[in-house]
């Protein structure tokens, strides 16, 4: 039974200082492989570096929504970057509204676009991050044919209506930590209702430990705890689970097992 932490930044600093450490609970928790995921430009050459320096370990491209004071990037930049073989995705990208209320979100969104256009280019799948932001989410994806270059909803915690337009324009959805939360119960729905060949599972790490570790620095090794609960919820083995959810990672994403 191999595993596949479709999300995490192991390159944050209260992982990677612990890098052999990290890399070895995930062996042992039969985690294959993981995509670390950049979130800025600053920061990109130590996501590629690590894919550099691994095999098992993907790197993608982009300026995470949040990132107000940071270099913006442009197509260009992003095709040009993004058509290295060692980057699986663009992204994480999207929109993220959660406590700007009443603000001009309008670089958001044109940097949104951005990365949609350069994940055309490069025809490799865009990594999305939503928050408080699902409707226009889903009208840009559309709007801008994302549905040529595909990609995964990231630690997904919305409800079915945005799954299932998600879903239609052939995006996969990501649990993360998130599904095991007593609270998670729309996302538990997502979960039992979305076809298992278009499930992801992930860490998201440094963030969202699952139950039984929430509330801890969580690690690659953890997706394990979300992988197990997502199998319950759907009435599978975990070996199927994990035998699907990885398939399905190496479906999406141009990377090499």
């Amino acid at each position: 039974m191999n595993l596949v932490d479709s999300h995490c930044h192991i390159n944050f600093k209260e992982l990677h200082q612990r890098l052999p450490e990290i890399l070895a609970n995930a062996e042992k928790s039969n985690v294959s492989h993981m995509l670390c995921v950049s979130v800025n430009l600053e920061d990109f050459p130590e996501v590629l570096s690590l894919a550099e320096q691994h095999t098992h370990i993907f790197a993608s491209v982009g300026v995470h929504p949040c990132y107000e004071q940071v270099k913006e990037p442009s197509v260009d930049e992003l095709v040009d970057i993004g058509s290295s073989d060692k980057i699986v995705a663009i992204g994480e990208t999207g929109l993220d509204y959660f406590r700007v209320e009443g603000q001009e979100m309008t670089w958001q969104r044109d940097r949104f676009i951005r990365h949609i256009q350069a994940a055309k280019y490069v025809n490799k799948p865009l990594i999305i991050h939503t928050r408080s932001a699902a409707d226009d989410t889903m009208r840009i994806l559309k709007e801008q044919g994302a549905d040529e270059c595909l990609g995964v909803m990231h630690c997904f915690a919305e409800d079915w209506e945005v799954a299932k337009k998600a879903l239609d324009l052939g995006f996969y959805i990501s649990f993360s930590g998130i599904v095991t939360f007593k609270s998670a119960e729309q996302v538990q729905e997502v979960a039992r209702k979305t076809p298992i060949d278009r499930i992801l599972v992930e860490t998201d790490a440094p963030y969202l430990a699952p139950v039984p570790l929430r509330g801890k620095t969580n690690e690659p090794a953890n997706v394990r705890h979300t992988a197990q609960f997502v199998a319950d919820l759907k009435g599978m083995t975990l070996d199927d689970l994990a035998y699907q959810t990885t398939n399905n990672f190496f479906e999406l994403f141009p990377a090499k097992r």
